[in-house]
């Protein structure tokens, strides 16, 4: 048989001519786009892989515009709120100004001082301790028939948005003398004596002395129970202070659940800048001794019992094995 025919056609001169097998072409470079039909050529292969274009010129797309920023005035209260929320947060947990309103802290603290205080460390159950000057709210009545001064715009504002108290509250500064289990004397012009150790006060206002000799609190000796403080001004002649104050429910003492913190800082006017440190008397060898030796006694009864337990427990167990040998 002959070779099959893969066309035949005619020619001009009516010939039939055999046709030719048809060469294969070329294959295409594999570039990784598959050649075929496209709406856009015409052509007549498979689908195009190849997405199509938009956006382009003359292509008859829009390509997405970029987003206008807010203008400030649209963010401006955005940002005031997150500030009001910063300044609660930070009032509540971490620390508040307050402003010096009387000369009872004199030299210490002036009237007109701002001090910043701490009230982050009590939330940790931590006290006050000997010598930390702090805020407390009034215990009881302490400022009674005082005429609180008139905030500036200054203090205003910064009540205003949570960072000094209104001018309805009524707090207190002074510094903590004894605490818990600690016994505070005074006897004529002093020395004060915390647990039979005089404290040397370099802080005391100068020309005052540590005692008055007046008999509205001037002499005095208190045993400060637990979870109370004793405090006293630095103007020792120009404070209402623990002293003066014993005939209220609570003796004169502060509880220290009504202490707001520990003033830190002096943090204005910039020339009264400085920290406010421990004074070092309060770091003199033997002022704890009654306060461990109280605290020895309190355990002592339970520290007893145990020692008395032990050999009772040790017997009766010994019975009991003797017992199951029979």
């Amino acid at each position: 048989m002959g070779d099959v025919a893969v066309g035949a056609r005619s020619g001009h001169d009516g010939e039939e001519h055999r046709g030719h097998p048809v060469e294969a072409a070329d294959p295409a470079p594999d570039d990784g786009v598959t050649s075929g039909s496209d709406p856009a050529t015409g052509g007549d292969g498979p689908p195009s892989s190849e997405p199509p274009r938009t956006g382009g010129e003359g292509s008859g797309g829009t390509a997405p515009k970029a987003k206008k920023p807010r203008s400030f005035w649209k963010e401006l209260p955005i940002l005031i709120g997150i500030a009001l929320v910063l300044a609660l947060l930070i009032k509540t947990f971490l620390v508040q100004a307050f402003s010096i309103p009387s000369a009872s802290m004199e030299n210490t603290l002036k009237i007109g001082d701002r001090v910043l205080v701490d009230k982050l460390t009590p939330w940790f159950g931590s006290e006050p301790e000997r010598g930390e000057v702090v805020v407390f709210h009034d215990p009881d009545d302490w400022l009674a028939g005082e005429n609180p001064a008139e905030p500036n715009a200054f203090q205003t504002v910064l009540s205003w948005i949570g960072l000094m108290p209104s001018a309805e509250e009524k707090d207190l500064i002074k510094r903590v003398i004894g605490v818990g289990g600690d016994t505070v004397s005074c006897k004529g012009t002093g020395p004060l004596t915390v647990n039979g150790k005089a404290l040397n006060e370099p802080y005391v206002y100068p020309g005052n002395t540590p005692c008055s000799q007046d008999d509205q609190g001037g002499q005095f000796s208190v045993k400060v129970p637990k979870g109370y403080v004793w405090v006293m001004g630095d103007h020792r002649q120009n404070s209402r202070d623990s002293r003066y104050n014993q005939s209220d429910k609570n003796h004169g003492m502060v509880p220290v659940d009504q202490v707001v913190g520990r003033a830190i800082v002096k943090a204005w006017p910039i020339s009264h800048w400085g920290t406010l440190p421990v004074p070092d008397t309060f770091d003199q060898t033997g002022l704890n001794d009654q306060s461990a030796a109280s605290a020895a006694l309190t355990a002592a009864p339970g520290g007893l019992a145990l020692a008395g337990a032990v050999p009772v427990v040790l017997w009766r167990r010994r019975r009991e094995r003797t017992a199951g040998t029979r």
